[in-house]
C-alpha cells in the first residue's frame, strides 16, 4: 500500500463528497420534481464513482474512505469557525 497512493484517493473522496453536498444543497433550492431526478442522478453518479474504487488498488480504497470519512467534521468545523469570525 503506497502512501501516495492513500493520499491521493483521500483527496478524491474528500472531493466526492463535497461536490455532492454542493449538488444536494443546490438541488434542495429546487422544485421538488427536479430535486427528486436529480438526487437519483447523484446517487447513481457516486454508486458509480464507488464501483470504480472498489475496483482500484487496497490503498486507493483504504484512502478513499478515509477522505470521505474524514472531511464531513473538517467541513462542518471550519464553516463554524467562519460564522464565529463574521460575528
Amino acid at each position: 500500500m503506497d502512501i501516495l497512493t492513500v493520499l491521493a484517493a483521500a483527496a478524491f473522496g474528500s472531493t466526492v463528497y463535497l461536490i455532492a453536498f454542493s449538488a444536494v444543497k443546490w438541488l434542495d433550492r429546487k422544485d421538488s420534481k427536479i430535486k427528486v431526478l436529480g438526487l437519483i442522478l447523484i446517487g447513481l453518479a457516486l454508486c458509480a464513482v464507488v464501483g470504480i474504487v472498489a475496483a482500484g488498488s487496497t490503498g486507493f480504497i483504504v484512502g478513499f474512505v478515509v477522505g470521505g470519512v474524514l472531511t464531513p467534521p473538517v467541513h462542518r468545523a471550519l464553516h463554524g469557525r467562519m460564522r464565529v469570525a463574521r460575528s
